[in-house]
């Protein structure tokens, strides 16, 4: 290989991966390229780890890397208001690497005043426009089942519009995060039908006004659906990429729940919702920087993987940092 190169992740096969140098891509007509200062690990790369059926290896170099930020180091013809040296957040898809390359409407400037800290943009954005679709008001009550980072920062969103918070997880760990997240009260994700009685005893029978599942599995949206209240809204965050789900349809056509799937598509609303968090996280309003727990090297993305996936005890959210 001749010319510039860059370190990249390159996915193998099922928990396997390689770190090859590749060409240093240059950016076409209104691209920016990034120097990589990190990118997030997201639980959505679990199941592509895991090499389902439908996962086909090798990935490209940096592919399933979604959360990436850093530094402009090149700017393709046609890109106007960004320039090399600015700091910024970025939606792109190849961030498991030292570079990428990203389109100028697809990035976010970072202000002064985060200088030197992480901000994995995309999973900041998702948690905001999470919340501005769950139309949670001051004086609700609102459970949120699975408090892993998203679940985390949509504590802290919803108790600082004045909701009550009910947080459910599974780790001690994460229930004692959503305390310092504002949550007003913490239930251990363990049974099935001693939560539901747990939360109509706090509610008064009434159940929850807004309900956030944001695992991704079968048992927490039924958990979630059983916790909603009569003409309340059941707003699902979890990602559900491991196959298809039932539903109960006889409570939730009874108690004439409003369902909203709460993941954009629309690539201006992942960057709005980005832009959102940046000026959230800048106003001191959420403060994500307790839930990076674990910090790894290119080199140990394998390692960065499985942490997620196996949560160990202290284990919020990873970052790649090349």
């Amino acid at each position: 290989m001749t010319g510039p190169a860059m370190r990249a992740a390159v996915v193998t096969g099922p928990g396997r991966f390689e770190i090859e140098h590749v060409p240093l891509p240059a950016p076409k007509a209104g691209q920016v390229r990034i120097k990589l200062e990190g990118c997030g690990v997201c639980a959505s790369n679990l199941t592509p780890w895991a090499g389902p059926d439908w996962m086909r290896f090798p990935t490209e170099a940096g592919a399933l890397g979604h959360e990436g930020w850093g530094v402009i180091d090149a700017v393709g013809p046609g890109v106007g208001g960004l320039r090399a040296g600015d700091r910024v957040a970025a939606l792109s898809y190849n961030a498991y690497a030292e570079q990428d390359l990203v389109a100028a409407d697809a990035i976010v400037p970072l202000p002064e005043s985060l200088a030197g800290q992480p901000f994995p943009g995309e999973p900041l954005g998702c948690a905001m426009n999470i919340f501005r679709r769950s139309g949670i008001e001051a004086g609700q009550t609102v459970a949120i089942v699975g408090i892993g980072f998203l679940g985390a920062l949509l504590v802290r969103l919803a108790s600082n519009a004045g909701a009550r918070v009910v947080a459910i997880a599974r780790r001690p760990f994460a229930l004692s995060i959503a305390r310092q997240f504002g949550a007003a009260e913490t239930i251990a994700m363990d049974d099935h039908h001693a939560i539901i009685q747990q939360v109509a005893a706090l509610t008064e029978g009434r159940f929850c006004e807004r309900v956030i599942e944001a695992v991704g599995k079968q048992w927490p949206l039924d958990l979630a659906g059983e916790l909603t209240a009569e003409r309340g809204r059941l707003i699902v965050a979890g990602y559900h990429q491991d196959g298809p789900r039932q539903v109960n349809m006889q409570l939730w056509n009874w108690r004439g729940i409003d369902v909203v799937n709460a993941h954009e598509r629309d690539p201006a609303t992942y960057v709005q919702g980005m832009r959102d968090a940046v000026d959230a996280v800048a106003r001191g309003i959420i403060d994500p920087s307790r839930l990076y727990t674990h910090r790894y090297p290119l080199e140990r993305l394998g390692d960065a993987l499985d942490a997620t996936r196996d949560r160990p005890d202290g284990f919020m959210k990873a970052l790649i940092c090349p």
